[in-house]
């Protein structure tokens, strides 16, 4: 059964009900490059055109800076097709995007080692 307010798109037993690549219009690769963590936020700029409610969501969520992968779970949606949706905003203005930051070096032997020992003890 849908929940209140979400529409006929979703679908408690089922999950979303509109394949993630409709979306994109099929789109699979973004016109900017974008990782995980590259922070978006976003202008001010109104977009120009027409945008689907999930450029419009991405963009409410970018009303400060946040990772690509904090909006992709936001919305829910695969991390490539949330590329697409805000490479499609950067694109038009809305949005603005900065490579991550790191204050180490994030191919540390010893930092990757405790990634995988913090992953093998989750399973």
């Amino acid at each position: 059964m849908a929940a209140a307010g979400d529409g006929p798109w979703l679908d408690d037993a089922a999950g979303r009900l509109v394949r993630p690549f409709t979306v994109s219009n099929g789109r699979t690769r973004p016109t900017v490059a974008l990782d995980l963590m590259s922070q978006v936020m976003a202008t001010g700029a109104t977009p120009l055109g027409y945008l689907g409610p999930e450029h419009a969501q991405a963009l409410e969520r970018c009303s400060v800076p946040v990772a690509v992968a904090e909006v992709a779970a936001h919305l829910k949606l695969p991390v490539a097709v949330t590329k697409v949706l805000l490479a499609d905003l950067v694109d038009c203005g809305a949005l603005t995007t900065k490579p991550p930051v790191f204050h180490h070096n994030p191919t540390d032997r010893a930092l990757l080692e405790a990634v995988l020992d913090g992953l093998r003890r989750q399973l």
